[in-house]
């Protein structure tokens, strides 16, 4: 057994996790919690966070401002840009459900420069992500999300142009703090071809309700919120640069703890992926 110690306020807890040998799933092992990377390191990660509430993810007050946010931050969209982006719309909301063209504003409103940390940044894709965000806000209107499922609430959100199941899947998290749907991007995925819980070839645009299946299944076998390991991923994984990455792989595979059988696939390929 490996004891996690965690501060929350003025309390410790503690988390017990199995021996760093046993199997988690197949022939994935948990690994050392103190190892960067492993199954382990992850879980105690995840518990460190605290137990998510239906409004810890939201970034925005309705389901206009979610999908506004979400479409805004998209693939190609540094997090900073896609949020001052989308702050910059959702004040403009009331005066966008008035216009004859909202397209037209939208495109205006995005192709002035934002002001990010005193620069002035410009934001990519303004006249493709305007005609999508218009039309999906235009049908939203249809949707009534308090009668859908999660799952069932991204296969709605599906419809909307623009909005891909990575994207779906953000905005149905972000809402409702959802375990029953993963968000897969790139550091995500990054993270479970490291771990060993996605094979060599994981490809979420070919595979991505198998890959998700996955991550949910590690997520509960680990107990796990998979919400809260989603984010608690994306955000180190993004704050890592890729050669600390790399020393920290090498560092658990030259080191030869337990989860050396963990990393012998998943880990080296993860590497060669980020190299590209």
């Amino acid at each position: 057994m490996q004891r996690v110690i965690g501060k929350f306020g003025d309390r410790f807890n503690f988390l017990d996790l199995p021996d760093p040998e046993a199997h988690l799933l197949g022939d994935l092992r948990w690994g050392s919690f103190e190892h960067p990377l492993t199954p382990a390191f992850w879980v105690a990660q995840a518990w460190m966070t605290g137990t998510p509430s239906a409004g810890s993810f939201q970034l925005g007050r309705t389901l206009e401002e979610e999908v506004t946010y979400c479409v805004l931050g998209g693939y190609g969209i540094p997090a900073e840009v896609g949020v001052a982006a989308a702050e910059k719309v959702c004040r403009a909301l009331p005066q966008l459900a008035t216009a004859d063209d909202q397209c037209s504003m939208l495109r205006e409103l995005l192709s002035n420069p934002l002001q990010i940390g005193g620069r002035s940044v410009k934001y990519r894709f303004a006249a493709q992500r305007a005609a999508y965000l218009a039309r999906a806000l235009s049908m939203l209107t249809a949707l009534d999300e308090s009668e859908l499922s999660d799952v069932a609430l991204r296969n709605s959100l599906l419809k909307l142009p623009g909005v891909g199941l990575k994207t779906a899947s953000w905005i149905v998290r972000n809402r409702r703090a959802s375990n029953d749907v993963a968000i897969l991007d790139i550091h995500i995925v990054r993270a479970c071809k490291i771990m060993g819980v996605f094979p060599r070839a994981a490809d979420p645009a070919r595979r991505y309700f198998e890959l998700e299946e996955r991550f949910l299944a590690f997520c509960r076998a680990t107990g796990s919120a998979a919400s809260s390991m989603d984010a608690v991923m994306w955000s180190t994984m993004r704050a890592l640069g890729q050669k600390f990455m790399q020393q920290l792989v090498d560092g658990v595979m030259c080191v030869g703890n337990s989860s050396d059988r963990n990393y012998s696939e998943g880990a080296n390929d993860g590497v060669e992926w980020l190299a590209r």
